[in-house]
């Protein structure tokens, strides 16, 4: 009877989901409908569509069991930094100016906006290369909060086949639909994520008595202490730079700041900034509120073998079978939405990035092609991050599991300074945004050769605090871009762009209105 109830509400969510992508087939009929929706998406849904992009099965199951054990209640801090950082920052900062902006330039995608921004071609494809190595094993991550819950619900059943039916769905809805279904399937997601997050919050609270007694058991359990019930947790340092990375980090995401390319106009872009704000205190500041009680639970030995993993899915076990069912839809929902935001980035990044320029100097792509090309890619990025799941899941290759953690923190520490510059400072260089490149990838490709134990840097104190882990060097990449582009762009002006006035002019618009009065000072 419970896997009955958890099989019914995963078919009824299947089906919309399909339902959706045949239904927005009429608004992918060219590049720019499929990869933007034509520019003409509302507050509502690009703001679901942020959020849902935003937090997936890896802040819901991963990070959530993992910083909740870790910080206790002062976890909550970090939805809250997602949410006011992440979210209203990025969409005050960078909303307005990123629409206009690559509106003006013609940009479909980051790279593309490297590359004209810049006037560099050379830029457009190293950003394109850097998207295509560190999104695929960051979206291969996605799959592995999955495993766990199916496993709770469905007992016998292999996490290939979980990982292969969630690939398969997301594919098709976003093959038929492009932006359009993705991000209408985003709103529905979003929606689901929202109840989801509420009701399982309001079980756990009530299976352990309530708000004030489980606070209470927190502070005085056995796996518990006052500094889980505190305002900053056990460690205060390691929270700020968890919260920098997961809010900041999103500013140079190419699937988040992606959605400012699509949106509307400039009252979908104040009112998404609203609706992106209160998604993201709700469904992250619950996520991480709820983490904070995970050592209320008998989780075994998996946290002594760093199977951080297993926490949530442990709360979960004790709830009713519909909130598990709800759960598992949740989850489906945050790592789909997710999913195909990021395989539609990857995708039209190669494409448009990478193989167009190539095919220019030839025979340049048509419309239709490009179009394929698309589709074709989607299919590849899918299958690619499917196998890759599922080789990290049964073999534990542990390379993999450590790109995983450096992609964030490799494409923010890349894209977030030049990117950030470049839509407000007109003297931002094209060796500045070399320097950002190369910086943030390097940094992170060094932290992931310490982890793989290549080399060490322990007796070396300030290196071994900036690679303590990959959400310290993720920080530092970050930070040193900011500080980097602006020294290196004045060092360097002579590789300043000749037509960034001309760029810059797309901020200013003349209005011609017409005066009713017809006194003025000149006739007193």
């Amino acid at each position: 009877m419970d896997t009955i109830i958890i099989t019914a509400l995963l078919v009824v969510f299947f089906a919309i989901m399909i339902g959706i992508g045949v239904y927005c087939r009429r608004h992918s009929t060219d590049v720019g409908g499929f990869v933007l929706g034509g520019r003409s998406i509302g507050p509502w849904l690009t703001a679901f569509a942020f959020g849902t992009s935003y937090f997936s099965a890896v802040i819901f199951v991963g990070y959530a069991g993992q910083f909740g054990w870790n910080f206790g209640l002062a976890s909550t801090w970090i939805g809250l930094g997602n949410a006011f950082i992440g979210s209203l920052l990025a969409w005050v900062v960078l909303g307005r100016r990123t629409r206009i902006m690559t509106q003006h330039l013609g940009s479909k995608t980051m790279p593309d906006f490297f590359g004209t921004r810049f006037s560099s071609p050379a830029l457009k494809i190293a950003a394109s290369c850097i998207t295509f190595i560190f999104l695929i094993p960051y979206t291969a991550s996605l799959y592995n909060g999955l495993s766990r819950l199916f496993a709770m619900a469905y007992e016998g059943v292999d996490y290939s086949v979980c990982v292969i039916v969630m690939a398969a769905l997301t594919g098709v809805y976003v093959l038929l639909g492009g932006y359009v279904a993705t991000a209408i399937n985003d709103f529905i997601q979003g929606l689901i994520m929202l109840g989801g997050i509420v009701a399982v919050i309001g079980a756990v609270l009530h299976n352990n008595g309530g708000l004030s007694a489980a606070i209470e058991q927190l502070a005085t359990g056995e796996n518990g202490g006052w500094e889980y019930a505190s305002f900053l947790g056990a460690d205060p340092l390691f929270l700020l730079f968890v919260v920098l990375l997961t809010s900041l980090g999103t500013w140079g995401l190419p699937q988040m700041v992606n959605k400012f390319y699509a949106i509307k106009d400039e009252d979908a872009i104040k009112k998404g900034t609203v609706i992106s704000t209160v998604f993201a205190i709700i469904v992250a500041g619950g996520c991480y509120f709820l983490g904070g009680f995970g050592r209320l639970y008998d989780v075994g030995d998996a946290v002594s073998k760093g199977d951080f993993d297993a926490i949530i899915p442990t709360m979960l076990s004790t709830l009713p079978t519909v909130i598990i069912g709800i759960v598992i839809v949740l989850v489906l929902s945050a790592s789909m939405s997710t999913l195909s935001s990021l395989v539609l980035t990857s995708s039209s990044t190669v494409t448009l990035d990478f193989i167009a320029p190539i095919c220019e100097k030839k025979k340049p792509l048509t419309e239709k092609k490009q179009m394929l090309c698309i589709r074709a890619f989607i299919v590849v990025f899918i299958v690619i991050s499917a196998v890759i799941a599922i080789m990290q899941y049964q073999n534990k290759n542990m390379l993999i599991a450590q790109m995983m953690g450096v992609s964030w923190g490799a494409l923010a520490g890349a894209f977030l300074a030049p990117f950030l510059y470049g839509l407000y400072w007109k003297k931002t260089t094209r060796a500045a945004v070399v320097t950002s490149f190369v910086f943030g990838v390097g940094l992170e490709i060094v932290q992931l050769l310490i982890s793989m134990k290549v080399f060490s840097v322990a007796n070396i104190p300030v290196l071994a605090f900036v690679f303590r882990n990959s959400l310290y060097s993720g920080v530092f990449a970050m930070l040193g871009g900011l500080i980097l582009v602006p020294i290196v762009s004045l060092l360097t002006q002579k590789t300043k762009p000749s037509n960034t006035d001309a760029i810059f002019d797309c901020y200013n618009r003349t209005a011609t209105v017409t005066v009713t009065d017809s006194l003025g000072e000149e006739n007193q």
